[in-house]
């Protein structure tokens, strides 16, 4: 009908094999499949999932686009991690005994490893590219890749805080490398989780083109990952300076959700930055 809104596609994506990831030995662990389980099962509850026509004051009417995994293509992992670190997380497939991975793991900072974890790693990485990708192009308006294992920690050269691949940051690297017929130029990564994403930060220190927002519990350093990577003068380096924004909160225990609301004139300024 004449002047009727268009109806706006939002995907979701969803892959039970990322579940495969667990610990070796079956001990409760803070990352575990019921992460992103509990999620999938939430919207399956609401009805979400299978939706095909909702409204938001947000995104006014909008249908959801369910989504499945799909594999990371080594050479787009290796935009932002080095030949070395790709291989050793694919090979963990074929380590048959679990004690070989977990001496890998034991060598580590805080990392578990099994005979899913590779499949895993690499779907998480390649889904997060996958959404992204269709929302560049116009196929999707907006999406949420429901991922594990997660990727804010993973540096360059090292798995760490749980986190094997940057899932993020190989799907920023992407778009703005391998799609340049997207004309992608800018792009903002929010990360707003507790720890602060020091891998997305390293991987992006002298790029202007991407500008890393993370709010996090600080503590003076002394929280997840420590250091001083996360505090407020770290801005980037060379072409990248200002175009890395940590918000370090030293509340400890107190950082909730009032905190989260107080952001909104922050994220304004990244997006005049952007």
């Amino acid at each position: 009908m004449a002047g009727e809104s268009r109806k706006r596609k939002v995907g979701l994506l969803y892959d039970e094999r990322m579940c495969k990831h667990d610990t070796p030995d079956g001990d409760d662990h803070p990352e575990c499949p019921n992460r992103i389980k509990a999620i999938w099962e939430m919207l399956q509850r609401t009805g979400l999932a299978q939706r095909f026509l909702l409204f938001s004051f947000l995104l006014g009417c909008f249908a959801c686009v369910v989504l499945g995994g799909s594999k990371a293509e080594d050479k787009h992992l290796q935009l932002v991690h080095t030949k070395e670190h790709v291989n050793l997380v694919k090979s963990l497939s074929t380590k048959k005994k679990d004690s070989r991975r977990n001496k890998i793991a034991s060598k580590l900072d805080s990392i578990y490893l099994n005979g899913g974890s590779s499949e895993a790693a690499y779907l998480a990485a390649g889904s997060v590219v996958e959404v992204a990708e269709k929302v560049a192009e116009g196929e999707l308006d907006c999406g949420f890749a429901i991922v594990r294992p997660p990727g804010h920690h993973a540096e360059a050269d090292e798995a760490m805080g749980f986190c094997l691949f940057n899932n993020v940051a190989v799907a920023a690297s992407y778009l703005l490398n391998q799609r340049p017929d997207l004309g992608v130029k800018k792009i903002l990564i929010v990360d707003w989780d507790v720890h602060h994403g020091n891998g997305t930060q390293k991987m992006f220190w002298k790029d202007p083109r991407v500008l890393v927002f993370s709010v996090h519990r600080h503590d003076g350093g002394s929280f997840y990952p420590t250091g001083d990577d996360g505090d407020y003068d770290k801005v980037g380096e060379g072409a990248g300076e200002g175009f890395n924004i940590n918000v370090p909160w030293e509340q400890g225990r107190r950082c909730g959700e009032r905190l989260y609301c107080c952001m909104g004139p922050y994220l304004d300024s990244c997006d005049q930055r952007v």
